[in-house]
């Protein structure tokens, strides 16, 4: 059996500790219904160790026992017009440049069904699909028959199906043990002569190289680089095509096919270690920068009795990662804004902050909002003007530059 700390990629028991949070939530992606309920949900313990070997970052104190993925689970963000145009590009780039026509296209964890819906839907491209995910909600059939659903997770059961394509975007990172998924995905894929994989995921050295201390939480258990990602794939049987940097940089995006005969896997941790030394380094101190940013925000001097009104915008998991990490007590943030109509008049796990629309931030006297993924403050912004509003757009990655 592995030790507890050895890598869950390539085995090695060279790995360091580099992150320890405790009494973190489990899940970040969760809507829920009361305060009393979100300040209630499960906790886990974040002990994040990267691999000297093939660099891969893991949380060893992960347990999978207190994950529960079901109807108030939502990650979605198409609802972003920016998100939203990354997805029709990602799936133009599919379809016109990869040729992704006339077969059968697997995802695996489709949420709620949106991009495989919309590959489907592409004029012209006669695709059939299948989506596996035990979140979806909504018709189990569409495109009279072109595409179905399954509200369950993607096993070695449902490996079975043959599959041209299979595209993973945004799981691997939830799976403790990736080369299980991917001996899984390659299973499905070598039952059709030339098929091929993608998966996409969160750029581990973007993560460090930014110091984004917001994008570590419970739910990522598994973080990869681009070379340990290849690493497992090559560990998996799959050979690698391709592989790149997509969204401004901060995920990655694969693409394999099963190998013809026995391939060796090449490890190589490049600047990871060194890069979650200085994370791990920093960290400590840069709570005294993160609350420095937030006392910006707030407009507050010491022992200022008024000020400023500030909400976080986004209630996904970097939103209620940074809530939980600055403002625990919701004290400082009075709520989060999120353009997810699910998300709502609800409330985040851990601190229990309201999310609300964005046509609610007059109603809430807010005077300025948070943003923490820099691609989306031109969006945010132009989106204020156009509603008439003067909040001030705060973008905490250059403020912590």
């Amino acid at each position: 059996m592995r030790p507890e700390r050895s890598c869950p990629v390539c085995g090695s028991s060279d790995t360091s500790a580099f992150l320890q949070r405790s009494s973190v939530p489990v899940h970040q992606d969760v809507v829920l219904a009361s305060v009393a309920e979100a300040r209630a949900s499960g906790r886990g313990e974040l002990t994040m160790y990267a691999c000297g070997d093939c660099g891969f970052a893991f949380n060893a104190a992960f347990d999978q026992s207190l994950m529960s993925y079901g109807d108030c689970y939502d990650s979605t963000q198409t609802c972003s017009p920016g998100f939203s145009a990354y997805v029709n590009d990602l799936i133009g780039y599919l379809v016109e440049e990869r040729e992704v026509r006339n077969c059968t296209v697997v995802e695996v964890g489709c949420g709620k069904g949106e991009f495989i819906r919309r590959l489907v839907g592409y004029p012209r491209g006669n695709i059939t699909g299948y989506g596996f995910d035990p979140t979806h909600v909504g018709p189990d059939v569409e495109y009279g028959g072109r595409l179905r659903f399954e509200k369950r997770f993607y096993d070695e059961h449902a490996s079975s199906l043959p599959a041209d394509v299979v595209i993973c975007r945004h799981v691997i990172e939830h799976v403790p043990d990736p080369l299980q998924l991917l001996s899984a995905v390659r299973r499905a894929a070598e039952q059709r002569p030339n098929a091929w994989v993608c998966f996409e995921t969160p750029c581990m050295e973007w993560i460090l190289r930014h110091s984004v201390f917001w994008d570590f939480f419970y739910e990522h258990c598994s973080l990869f680089t681009s070379s340990s990602l290849t690493t497992a794939f090559e560990l998996s049987g799959l050979d690698v095509l391709r592989a790149r940097h997509v969204f401004e940089g901060q995920y990655l995006w694969l693409e394999g096919r099963p190998a013809r005969g026995l391939i060796r896997a090449h490890k190589n941790a490049g600047d990871v270690i060194k890069l979650a030394k200085r994370f791990s380094a920093f960290e400590e101190r840069m709570g005294a920068r993160w609350r420095a940013a937030v006392a910006r925000a707030l407009d507050v001097a010491e022992g200022d009795v008024s000020p400023r009104r500030v909400a976080v915008w986004g209630a996904g998991a970097k939103g209620v990662t940074f809530v939980n990490l600055v403002d625990p007590d919701c004290r400082d943030i009075q709520c989060l804004v999120d353009v997810n109509p699910n998300k709502q008049h609800r409330y985040v796990p851990g601190t229990g902050h309201r999310v609300v629309a964005p046509a609610m931030l007059g109603d809430e006297r807010i005077e300025a909002v948070i943003v923490l993924n820099p691609n989306y403050v031109q969006e945010i912004s132009a989106a204020l003007r156009q509603q008439g509003s003067g909040v001030a757009v705060i973008d905490l990655m250059a403020e912590l530059a």
